[in-house]
């Protein structure tokens, strides 16, 4: 299965925003690794928002990542978009910004352009788009994550 989770945070920090988005996202507790955005054939994908319990603290996530984490009084926007083909295949695209509506023009340049290149049906094409509100002294962070599976070992 792969899970579409997102989370915003508010902190002195760059970091600790970041640190706090993935909170309440569900994934503070896991080491992140970073996929391209392409989307194997057989796993559901399902909005759940936060994630679940995912396996041990310091294990390995794989997951496509949007993150936007902006200065003290600059919103956050993150979004995804995913389509799929016939056989369930796919491709996600990730974009970050300060604006939403600018979020959302470049998902939709942007799924389209990799849908064409992968000869997938644009028309099924699905988006989540979080933003994060400024705060006057605090980085502002928003995150959307699709996570692959469950969480491995590292070692």
């Amino acid at each position: 299965m792969i899970r579409i989770v997102w989370g915003t945070g508010h902190a002195a920090t760059e970091k600790a925003s970041f640190d706090t988005a993935l909170a309440e996202a569900g994934l503070h507790q896991y080491n992140l690794r970073t996929l391209s955005s392409v989307i194997p054939a057989g796993p559901t994908l399902e909005l759940t928002g936060t994630a679940p319990d995912l396996g041990p603290t310091g294990n390995a996530l794989d997951v496509v990542l949007a993150r936007q984490t902006s200065p003290p009084a600059a919103r956050a926007a993150a979004g995804l978009a995913w389509a799929r083909d016939d056989d369930e295949t796919g491709v996600f695209y990730e974009v970050e910004d300060t604006d939403p509506e600018t979020v959302r023009e470049l998902l939709r340049a942007g799924i389209e352009r990799g849908c064409y290149i992968r000869d997938i049906d644009y028309s099924g094409v699905e988006t989540k788009v979080i933003t994060a509100d400024s705060a006057p002294d605090q980085y502002t962070t928003a995150v959307v994550v699709a996570v692959y599976g469950e969480s491995k070992p590292l070692l």
